[in-house]
């Protein structure tokens, strides 16, 4: 169990189900407000996690919500994720994500050893959190190449940019940590320092390139929406004026 100042991080179980509704609310709308998205989750998905004990949840000692996050397990135990990675908007920037990232790192290391822990983020700050722990960034191709995974992508507001660019790339960027073949947290922490600055513009990059491509490409079905648009209109004047 970890505390920071009135907030204590510690494993979910069965007795925070009725937390479950209010994760699952706010994953959804946090997504929603930075236009980009996660595989959405039900509540009954976020309660089997805690009564697997393959959750973590930060709550204040009077019991308010603070956090969560979540394991998924893919190809047969191979691979990892550090899912659905949420914290209230009346906690955030009190570092209490990074004290849930690390409580699941942890949980991921003892329940599966042997597992590449990975995940997708789109942000920066995500991104230093992950640094600190010992993962690195790394392309898709080094990822879970399990169907279901991908297909929980699905849900995501990029899922088309995720297609077009034929599951090689996306908005995200993708981490991983392989306990058989890892930098020391120490190493990693210290070159995403050295490389922050240039990681934000590649991400701005990235999200700007991606973006001008996809509406380039849904260029001529918006030109099509545009003239049956315009061809409605004609049929409703002559209609009118008939």
């Amino acid at each position: 169990m970890e505390q920071n100042q009135n907030i204590i991080v510690r494993i979910a179980n069965s007795s925070d189900a009725d937390y479950a509704e209010t994760i699952t609310r706010e994953m959804e709308a946090s997504a929603m407000a930075r236009g980009t998205g996660i595989a959405k989750r039900s509540p009954q998905y976020i309660i089997l996690k805690m009564i697997e004990g393959k959750a973590v949840i930060a709550l204040t000692k009077d019991g308010t919500w603070v956090g969560f996050c979540y394991i998924e397990e893919w190809s047969h135990g191979e691979f990892v994720a550090n899912s659905g990675l949420i914290v209230s908007p009346a906690f955030r920037k009190t570092g209490v994500a990074k004290q849930i990232k690390k409580k699941i790192f942890e949980l991921s290391r003892q329940k599966y050893p042997k597992a590449k822990i990975f995940g997708l983020t789109t942000g920066l700050a995500v991104m230093k959190i992950n640094s600190d722990l010992g993962y690195e960034p790394v392309t898709y191709s080094e990822l879970t190449q399990d169907e279901t995974f991908w297909a929980g992508c699905k849900s995501c507001v990029n899922y088309d940019i995720l297609m077009m660019k034929e599951r090689k790339n996306c908005m995200c960027t993708a981490m991983l940590y392989d306990p058989a073949d890892h930098y020391e947290p120490q190493e990693t922490r210290e070159h995403f320092q050295e490389k922050s600055e240039v990681y934000a513009r590649l991400l701005r990059r990235k999200k700007n390139r991606f973006l001008k491509a996809f509406q380039k490409k849904d260029k001529p079905k918006m030109e099509a929406v545009k003239q049956k648009k315009k061809r409605s209109l004609v049929a409703m004047f002559a209609t009118i004026f008939a």
